[in-house]
């Protein structure tokens, strides 16, 4: 048995066990890392490692930190209640406010996860607090940042079509921006009609200061900064697959609506802007300004904001520290690393040069589809564009398959999924959702992303490759 089906082999084992038996798979698929990593192909520690994804890790720990202290001082119900006053109270407006802003920000150039991180953390406060599935609304904003993610002057659009040019192939940046955008526009329409949309269209405005049922709330709880965040009776703490303590998952798909301790008054006004909610609101505007204009890691900076709002506040942000995801970030930490062996040890490239040898340009394309939604699921999209453009290249060279096509059916096939909860857009939502029982989330994200994996490949390549554009 070769060294790249038996590291394959061993990635299904992780996931059987880690879905059967509760244990966190990021655990096990560090110690598969190590085990392949060291009796398959013959790396040391180093070589291992190599693999961590240490920029991710500090993305996570940063963002879910810094949000964790805006959740703790009643920023994020300030910014709740705000957006409920900018679409007039309805509700059902504010997933397709968090899609187009993500949308926005990819389309000017922030990265995806920059804008994921961003936006993730205040639109899922709101589906919390207003009984909107969090399912819905972490994929609306996933989906938005890859609607946009393709503009010519976007970091995913630059780089495909660099990559065009480079191999000398034909291409279209505008017909790639408007393929990705109609393809995650055309999901997200779906998901809102199957995730509750409708009811929320029919539930109609509610007041500034009310949750989903249309009853007021002040907005802010107790505690010493008057400002204490919502939460549940219980406290979860597994992700994934991990163990969870406190409340019992709650049915149905969408999430409850929390209903904090009583404010000072109705609407915004029960949510006041003090002067640590107000330094936290310009920490974020700091975060989006680093990030967006002068492109400092989103990580670094959030962390570094979280600080001095920790120093400025301690207080405030006694619990931020402990709310941060730390399953999460030991669940896509391990699984990314063991991804980094399978690239390390070359078995992505085996997988995708045994694709392009197929005889038949039609099959080879659609199969190439699926593995960079399989491989993207878990990896770096623009990693594995990288790598399946250039192995697409001789069969395109033969004429029966269109270039435009054939880029433009790849690049959504690789992002789309992006939604998966180990890829880096997923893991953000995963870990940005309050008050939600973690380990049913992670099932939902993982569910959804596996019928992403299994129907749009097919659809795009439908669409994209098989009437030959380009």
């Amino acid at each position: 048995m070769s060294p790249e089906l038996i590291s394959i082999l061993v990635l299904v084992v992780v996931f059987v066990i880690a879905t059967t038996r509760s244990v966190n798979m990021g655990a096990l698929a560090f110690a598969a890392a190590f085990g392949v990593g060291t009796l398959v192909a013959d790396l040391d520690a180093d070589g291992i490692f190599a693999g961590f994804p240490g920029d991710l890790f500090v993305v996570l720990v940063g963002v879910t930190y810094l949000f964790a202290i805006a959740r703790a001082n009643g920023t994020t119900d300030w910014l709740v209640h705000a957006s409920v006053r900018l679409v007039r109270g309805r509700v059902a407006l504010i997933p397709w406010v968090m899609f187009a802003l993500t949308g926005a920000l990819t389309a000017i150039g922030a990265v995806s996860p920059a804008a994921v991180a961003i936006v993730a953390p205040i639109a899922l406060s709101f589906a919390t607090r207003y009984g909107i599935s969090p399912l819905l609304m972490g994929t609306m904003v996933v989906h938005g940042a890859q609607a946009g993610g393709f503009s010519p002057i976007s970091i995913y659009g630059s780089i495909v079509n660099g990559i065009v040019e480079r191999e000398k192939l034909p291409g279209s940046e505008v017909g790639l921006f408007f393929a990705s955008l109609v393809a995650n526009l055309l999901i997200a329409a779906v998901l809102f009609a199957v995730l509750g949309g409708r009811k929320l269209w029919a539930q109609g405005a509610v007041p500034d200061g009310g949750d989903a049922d249309g009853t007021g709330d002040g907005g802010g709880g107790g505690g010493s900064s008057g400002s204490g965040d919502a939460k549940s009776t219980g406290e979860t703490t597994g992700t994934g697959t991990g163990g969870v303590t406190g409340s019992a998952p709650s049915p149905g798909p969408t999430a409850v609506a929390v209903r904090p301790g009583p404010g000072v008054g109705g609407g915004l006004g029960g949510t006041v802007l003090n002067p640590a909610r107000i330094a936290t609101l310009v920490a974020l505007v700091a975060l989006v300004v680093a990030v967006l204009g002068f492109d400092l890691d989103a990580g670094l900076t959030a962390v570094t904001l979280a600080v001095v709002l920790s120093t400025a506040w301690p207080d405030d942000s006694r619990r931020a520290v402990g709310e941060i995801a730390w399953s999460t970030v030991l669940l896509i930490c391990g699984v990314l690393t063991y991804v980094g062996v399978l690239e390390e040890m070359g078995t992505i490239t085996w997988a995708g040069e045994g694709v392009g040898g197929i005889g038949v340009p039609l099959l080879a394309a659609v199969l190439l589809c699926y593995i960079g939604a399989i491989v993207s699921a878990f990896a770096s999209s623009v990693g594995i564009m990288g790598a399946l453009i250039p192995l697409a290249v001789p069969f395109l060279a033969q004429g029966e398959i269109g270039a435009v096509g054939m880029v433009a059916a790849l690049a959504v096939s690789a992002t789309v999924v992006d939604v998966s909860p180990f890829s880096t857009n997923g893991a953000l939502v995963l870990a940005a959702a309050p008050d939600v029982d973690r380990d049913r989330f992670f099932r939902q994200l993982m569910v959804y992303g596996g019928i992403v994996v299994a129907v749009v490949p097919a659809l795009v390549w439908l669409v994209l490759v098989v009437p030959g554009f380009g």
